[in-house]
């Protein structure tokens, strides 16, 4: 039993242990960040503070260096190594975040294998990054955008894999963890099930890296993609892993600086993978404080911790929730399927003016569509709106508690 009262984590955190005044419950959205990377990201300015493969003098060469032992970390965490466990880091691109990394598999790689009357299947609970890029990329080639619908508490059957993932399959994209509702999706079935007609699977990680171990080969994946926000580091750095020979084949999907081998007047040569997809200047200072938000995440907390006290945490909060009548949570009813997301709705009252109560109260949850507008207009919430409270680690229950106690305000003050 993990002692959820207690809290080892809240002093790593900067701006939590500032503001005791908060609970802070939006970790979906964006993770707040470690001492350790703030001051990682500053010392790069400090320290090294020079543009990585364009000097050969000794502070741009350290630079280099470091972005290079990052994208090495980042394989290693993702799985992505030879049969003797050798990072293989170039194939981790960086890019903004996840929303462009996906844009970049749907607008450089689908154009390769789409043609008309081919078809892309992803599942109804994608967050608008992994689904409006496909339906771009389908319209261009002419193909077919599939939706595979879970049970209403998010469980993807196996008839409904089989009916929907086939001969004409070019395409799967899913999440692995649902922004919404939490639950883990099973990727590595949709894997099987795609490979199985020759096609390819796209894994959007962005709920996942930050709460679980993730391997790539293990899930069966083609690509995969995750920001480094959610998962304790800078806003602006994203993480695209591919297979080598996939990544070889697309064009690059932004041109410019860095990501050529050679031009003449009339044409161009690119890079090697990765540099043919980093073009112009990288965050580097960002980068550099991922691997510091990383190492932090998995070698100083580490998955384990992360994982029993999130699950413990979600077990409280959803005990004391479902105390009150007049809330309603989306999905599972069982806390161990809700991967530190529990989205819900106070009945007959507005999502936002629930947020909106709940911040005069100090607890910050989101409010609104998530993202994922046509999830809940398939589950039917009025206004294609829900109240989301996302938990990591470093909560406790004196957090969910304030929330609790910020709920019965919320009602209390529509109905006496």
């Amino acid at each position: 039993m993990i002692d959820i009262a207690a809290n080892p984590y809240k002093a790593d955190f900067p701006l939590l242990a500032g503001r005791p005044d908060i609970a802070f419950l939006d970790s979906a959205a964006t993770a707040q960040r470690p001492a350790v990377v703030l001051d990682a990201q500053k010392r790069f300015y400090e320290t090294m503070n020079a543009n990585p493969l364009r000097g050969l003098y000794s502070l741009s060469v350290e630079a280099t260096d470091a972005i290079a032992q990052v994208r090495a970390q980042i394989a290693t965490l993702i799985g992505a190594t030879d049969e003797r466990g050798r990072a293989q880091a170039n194939e981790i691109v960086f890019t903004r975040n996840t929303s462009e990394s996906l844009n970049l598999v749907a607008k450089a790689f689908a154009p390769t294998v789409l043609c008309p009357g081919d078809e892309v299947a992803i599942t109804i609970m994608e967050h608008h990054s992994d689904l409006i890029p496909w339906q771009q990329a389908c319209r261009a080639a002419g193909a077919t955008l599939v939706y595979l619908y879970p049970t209403k508490t998010g469980e993807l059957t196996d008839e409904e894999i089989a009916a929907k993932i086939g001969p004409k399959t070019k395409i799967v994209a899913a999440t692995q963890v649902s922004n919404v509702l939490g639950c883990r999706l099973p990727v590595e079935k949709l894997g099987r099930a795609v490979h199985a007609s020759g096609g390819y699977l796209v894994v959007d990680a962005a709920q996942s890296v930050p709460h679980m171990p993730v391997d790539v080969r293990e899930l069966g994946a083609d690509f995969l993609a995750f920001s480094a926000h959610k998962a304790l580091g800078p806003m602006g750095v994203g993480v695209l892993w591919g297979r080598p020979e996939l990544l070889d084949r697309s064009e690059p999907f932004l041109t410019g600086g860095e990501m050529i081998d050679s031009v003449t007047e009339q044409s161009a040569v690119w890079a090697p993978v990765p540099e043919k997809f980093e073009a112009g200047t990288q965050d580097a200072a960002g980068i550099f404080a991922t691997g510091a938000a990383l190492t932090y995440l998995t070698e100083q907390v580490g998955y384990d911790a992360v994982q029993a006290r999130e699950q413990e945490l979600v077990h409280y909060a959803m005990g004391r929730m479902v105390e009150l009548p007049y809330i309603d949570i989306l999905g599972s009813i069982y806390a161990d399927r809700h991967h530190g997301v529990i989205s819900f709705n106070v009945r007959g009252i507005h999502p936002h003016d629930v947020a909106s109560i709940l911040d005069m109260a100090g607890v910050c949850i989101r409010a609104g569509h998530h993202c994922a507008q046509p999830l809940l207009a398939w589950i039917g919430c009025e206004n294609l709106a829900c109240c989301r409270a996302s938990l990591a680690f470093y909560n406790d229950a004196s957090d969910v508690d304030r929330f609790i106690d910020g709920l019965t305000t919320v009602w209390s003050t529509f109905n006496g």
